[in-house]
């Protein structure tokens, strides 16, 4: 599923495409969408906001987006070979005289008044790599539930918007917990550090091609996706068990030795980490 970072980077790619421009070809290919008819509209602006987009359109109105687990925004120029996949897969798109945004794959598509954008992300959290950051809030609203597990409590968006399953991972491991940990067990002053810990690695790779939490060639992350190879901090081989609220199980990875406290094969070690 595409993070924060990724999103912010395809909402780049979207305005530097649209906006200012006049909208020539507008098809959205859902059904209660099909009819809407863009054309001859300028498109203001494109915003990410968490793992959302929001495309505003003269007239107010916005095109909002979300790309889950494989959607995609491609961006062409006239003549250009479309290649983001078949074209059954298409569910929008946006043409101007320079270029052209077609969406595949877009599990959320729906036109609504900018006025009513609070009805599609409202519900978000403070969003890490926007205008609204705040850490505070962020914190209190982690710590809402302290017997959530850390991995899901981050992965809420309701807490704070714009971790994935990969930041996920990467976090438990610089935190030193395991991601099944209460988070109420974490000490105060570590559970204190997450909301700028998050935001320190988002920001660092918002304009990256590759993303990378480690900062050593080569090796992008710690934990995610290297099960089971050695831990880079001890050379313990990382670990792989899915982990979920009951909706959807995702992929989590994590280092027995590194990181403390329950996990899906051992006992609860008390929290015994710092960063």
């Amino acid at each position: 599923m595409p993070e924060g970072d990724t999103v912010s980077q395809a909402a780049g790619r979207l305005h530097r495409a649209l906006a200012g421009h006049v909208l020539t070809r507008s098809d959205l290919r859902v059904p209660k969408f099909a009819t809407a008819d863009l054309t001859g509209r300028t498109v203001l602006d494109v915003t990410p906001r968490g793992k959302h987009l929001l495309t505003r359109i003269e007239g107010g109105l916005t095109l909002h987006s979300h790309l889950r687990m494989d959607g995609s925004w491609k961006i062409y120029a006239p003549g250009e070979p479309w290649r983001g996949g078949p074209t059954h897969q298409i569910r929008a798109i946006l043409g101007t005289a320079d270029h052209t945004a077609v969406g595949y794959r877009l599990p959320v598509l729906e036109l609504l008044r900018t006025a009513d954008e609070q009805r599609a992300v409202g519900h978000l959290g403070p969003d890490l790599l926007g205008p609204d950051w705040d850490p505070d809030k962020a914190l209190t609203n982690l710590l809402t539930d302290p017997a959530r597990p850390l991995g899901e409590a981050l992965l809420d968006q309701r807490n704070l918007a714009g971790i994935g399953n990969v930041y996920k991972s990467e976090l438990c491991f610089l935190l030193r917990a395991t991601p099944w940990l209460p988070i109420g067990e974490l000490p105060a002053d570590t559970a204190a550090r997450i909301p700028g810990l998050a935001k320190k690695l988002l920001e660092a790779n918002r304009d990256r091609p590759a993303r990378s939490t480690t900062g050593v060639r080569d090796q992008n992350h710690f934990v995610y996706g290297r099960a089971p190879r050695p831990c880079l901090r001890c050379g313990t081989p990382v670990r792989q068990a899915d982990q979920g609220d009951g909706s959807r199980e995702r992929p989590t990875y994590w280092c027995p030795t590194c990181q403390s406290g329950p996990a899906p094969g051992r006992r609860a070690t008390p929290f015994r980490g710092r960063i």
